[in-house]
């Protein structure tokens, strides 16, 4: 009998997979913190050495930013696997993925001014447009698999 991939295994592989790429780099943000200080904008980092004034929203350093955003992938990677949360776990994601470009763009900013280098440049330019598919394969997650034939009617069943 031919193997044949049902809508529902599409969808929960997927989700399987995106799952994965999160909790990697969840895990990424313990090992490697320095690695994601490039993509957490300075006006979102209280520095308490006194070297620049705090603004408004400098509530946290921005290593409980990178730790922060890796605790949020980790729990989002575990809510994309249980197909109960799936849905709420899908729009966060792709609300992150999407509140991520302003890091991404503020990243690269920095890559092209006078203090950005050229591997800077080249990781900056690629990471802002991978947001895309990113924030796409996300929002794809956020309905829940209908088999073919059925149909959610208003009012049924009263």
């Amino acid at each position: 009998m031919p193997f044949t991939w049902s809508g529902r295994a599409t969808q929960t592989l997927s989700a399987t997979a995106l799952s994965a790429l999160l909790l990697a780099s969840a895990m990424k943000h313990f090992r490697e913190p320095a690695f994601f200080y490039q993509v957490v904008p300075d006006f979102l980092c209280r520095d308490d050495s006194g070297a620049r004034p705090n603004g408004p929203y400098a509530v946290m350093t921005r290593d409980e930013w990178v730790a922060l955003s890796g605790l949020v992938e980790a729990g989002a990677a575990v809510g994309l696997l249980i197909p109960a949360t799936r849905k709420p776990a899908a729009w966060g994601v792709t609300a992150m993925f999407t509140a991520f470009v302003a890091g991404h763009a503020d990243a690269l900013r920095r890559a092209y001014g006078p203090a950005g280098t050229p591997g800077q440049r080249k990781v900056h330019t690629a990471r802002l447009p991978l947001q895309v598919p990113l924030i796409l394969w996300a929002w794809s997650l956020r309905k829940p698999f209908r088999p073919a034939g059925t149909r959610c009617v208003p009012g049924a069943g009263k």
